[in-house]
């Protein structure tokens, strides 16, 4: 861990994390990882879930993961339980999220007529406020035509942000940051105190949060990552994926444990 003290990691009260490559590895969510996830909500460290996987995606998460929130869609709603109940909110307004909707079936006609041979993600059906193109799960695109994509999907007035899987069209003002905060609001009852969480993950969607809080963290394979973050994280794990966010786990409890 480059380099992450106890005393760095003192008075820390919740871990906000990206899911896939920094608490998975390659889309598995082993043993070890969710175990960490365990110790932490034992130890009473609040956990929210930032993703840029569909709604519905986080809809589960909320519903089955020892957390308090999961955000999804990088941002645009998240989901967290009260009682026995699942509950929802988005950054955005019924109306809103209607012309966003319009951009994106815009976007969508674009890529299919300019750049037939670029592939949705495989969950793009459970997704209610963006659209997610493939370009390193199922198929892996190089990265002039992930350049093109961005672009393309820019000259519509969408923000364009990539992670270590998808490259996501994201028609409003959302990000990870924005989406922690409204969770944190709807699901902890207060609002989030960045300088007593910590935020980690791995790839270009996580700038926006890996700028918001003051204690970030990028498991290693973010250094892969680097050249699509203009934020980079303040530490990096010696583990990549989820033995890095296993690794950082292992550190909060052990500096709670000392004080």
């Amino acid at each position: 861990m480059i380099p992450l003290s106890k005393a760095d990691l003192r008075g820390v009260d919740g871990v906000a994390f990206d899911v896939d490559d920094t608490l998975t590895t390659h889309g598995v969510l082993s043993a070890e990882a969710y175990g960490s996830l365990t110790a932490l909500h034992r130890a009473g460290v609040r956990l929210m879930a930032v993703t840029g996987r569909p709604l519905g995606w986080a809809d589960a998460m909320a519903a089955t993961w020892p957390i308090d929130a999961a955000v999804g869609e990088n941002g645009a709603g998240w989901s967290w339980r009260q009682g026995p109940a699942l509950r929802t909110a988005y950054a955005d307004d019924p109306v809103t999220r209607q012309e966003q909707r319009d951009v994106l079936s815009a976007i969508r006609r674009s890529v299919r007529s300019r750049m037939p041979h670029v592939k949705e993600a495989g969950d793009q059906p459970g997704r209610r406020c963006d659209l997610a193109f493939d370009v390193a799960e199922s198929e892996r695109l190089p990265d002039p035509d992930i350049e093109s994509l961005v672009a393309l999907i820019e000259e519509h007035g969408a923000t364009a942000t990539v992670s270590s899987v998808h490259a996501h069209a994201v028609p409003g003002d959302w990000d990870k940051a924005r989406g922690l905060t409204g969770a944190s609001s709807d699901a902890l009852g207060s609002p989030l105190d960045a300088s007593r969480w910590v935020f980690v993950g791995d790839s270009g969607n996580d700038a926006a949060a890996f700028a918001h809080f003051d204690r970030s963290v990028g498991v290693a394979n973010v250094i892969d990552q680097l050249h699509r973050i203009s934020q980079p994280p303040r530490w990096v794990t010696d583990a990549e994926r989820g033995q890095g966010f296993t690794e950082l786990a292992e550190a909060i409890l052990r500096a709670r444990d000392h004080g």
